[in-house]
């Protein structure tokens, strides 16, 4: 049977669309709309529920608070830990899958800046095995310190003295620096075997500095030595000091003092630190420290919602 023009026309143009070929399409086509900066996924830090000064909270709460915030993950405080055993490791791995959140750090304490190698060597040892701890409960990093002189003792005198200390008689930072070094070298084999990444902050010591801390960084070649950048452990001109360390950092831990701090409050403008991390196109987790003296269940909750509008408005 013959088919008649305009028939044929009907016929043709709805094969076209069924096929997708061009004959199919509108005369005018829409743009795509443009991609917009994706917010950066944030975590809680167990710490900001427990200061040293209470009585500890258990991580599986952290979990619990995370997952109600809708926050993806959760940074491990080691010394908050209720134990080491393998039982409990799985089963704080278990609760963290079963609530949709990630452990994605350990932070744990050690310090490298001692004269005497056999103190080094058991701060070297301590390192390993949690590197060990992390990665068998599936977490891809850990915080480490560099280590400070420890001439002054308290930790408040230190803070009052805005982390600045003198060496050890006899010594200098040069010294200190080899230490640190020589140490981290010798945990990165363990690192590299687990695929957990080191994660060396601008803690007090020889990091409290954008130099100090990127001196040890480029004396080591190795991609699992990388960096820890905290918004809160830079005191005077921070954001400089930011902009030098964000290019090279790998994790970011934000730092919140509702209520007044522990030791010290700092006003942090966070848009302007969020847009320091979108400049050099940081990819990964900020980490909420909240360390104010509020209730941690309405400062958590405050410092979620302060950067997720930080993230917006950047």
């Amino acid at each position: 049977m013959s088919l008649n023009r305009r028939s044929f026309m009907k016929n043709a143009l709805g094969s076209a669309a069924l096929l997708g070929l061009p004959g199919a399409l509108p005369a005018a086509v829409p743009a795509a709309p443009q991609p917009q900066p994706a917010d950066f996924r944030l975590a809680l830090s167990s710490y900001s529920y427990w200061h040293f000064r209470t009585p500890k909270v258990p991580i599986e709460k952290v979990i619990d608070e995370a997952s109600r915030l809708q926050v993806e993950g959760v940074d491990v405080l080691h010394r908050q830990m209720d134990g080491e055993d393998n039982a409990y490791l799985q089963k704080l791995k278990r609760h963290a899958f079963l609530n949709g959140v990630s452990l994605i750090s350990l932070s744990i304490h050690q310090d490298f800046v001692d004269p005497d190698p056999a103190v080094r060597q058991k701060d070297i040892d301590h390192t390993i095995r949690c590197i060990e701890l992390a990665y068998k409960m599936g977490i891809p990093a850990i915080r480490l310190n560099s280590g400070r002189w420890g001439t002054i003792k308290s930790f408040d005198a230190l803070m009052a003295n805005r982390g600045v200390e003198s060496p050890i008689p006899g010594y200098k930072e040069d010294d200190a620096f080899k230490w640190c070094i020589d140490s981290i070298e010798k945990c990165l084999p363990k690192a590299a075997e687990c695929g957990v990444l080191l994660a060396l902050e601008n803690h007090w010591g020889l990091t409290s500095t954008p130099e100090g801390l990127l001196r040890i960084r480029q004396a080591i070649d190795s991609p699992w030595l990388g960096v820890l950048m905290d918004t809160g452990n830079f005191l005077e001109n921070p954001y400089d000091k930011l902009e030098k360390v964000a290019p090279f950092a790998n994790f970011v831990q934000a730092k919140t003092y509702y209520g007044g701090g522990e030791w010290y409050t700092l006003d942090l403008d966070y848009k302007r630190i969020i847009n320091i991390l979108r400049k050099v196109n940081y990819k990964g987790y900020i980490a909420i420290e909240f360390e104010g003296k509020e209730a941690a269940e309405t400062g958590v909750r405050k410092s979620v919602e302060m950067l997720r509008a930080a993230m917006k408005a950047s």
